[in-house]
């Protein structure tokens, strides 16, 4: 009875080492989403008020917003503090963890670009909630 277990230890073994060498989904994005973005933009992602009078904004309409394009680069930048812009950091938080770990090509304006795994998941599943 113990030669199942261990087959079945090793097969799972082998099955989560094979994830890690995958691109990330929208599934392990919105994981990352629930966790860190949901208190601001809801669990549509369809934002909401925020204390003090501001808001965030609806991220199921990015693209729209952009010409039908979803901007990967700004959204990274966005996501990663880099970019602020008009958003300060009271407002949007930069997000250390998504900044850690195993490092994935994600294609930025033509290039593939080292990006963080957790940052890379997330920017999946944003793309993947697009609405037009």
């Amino acid at each position: 009875m113990r030669a199942p277990a261990v087959l079945s230890l090793a097969a799972l073994g082998f099955a989560a080492a094979c994830a890690v060498d995958e691109m990330p989904g929208p599934s392990e994005g919105e994981a990352i989403f629930v966790q860190n973005c949901t208190a601001c933009h809801g669990y549509k992602a369809e934002g909401g008020a925020l204390v003090g009078g501001q808001s965030a904004p609806d991220l199921t309409r990015i693209a729209a917003r952009n010409g039908g394009t979803f901007p990967v680069a700004r959204v990274l930048s966005q996501i990663d503090g880099y970019g602020r812009g008009k958003v300060s950091r009271e407002v949007m938080p930069e997000f250390g963890s998504l900044l850690e770990g195993e490092l994935v090509p994600v294609e930025v304006d033509g290039t593939l670009t080292p990006t963080p795994r957790p940052l890379a998941a997330l920017l999946a599943y944003l793309e993947s909630i697009q609405t037009p």
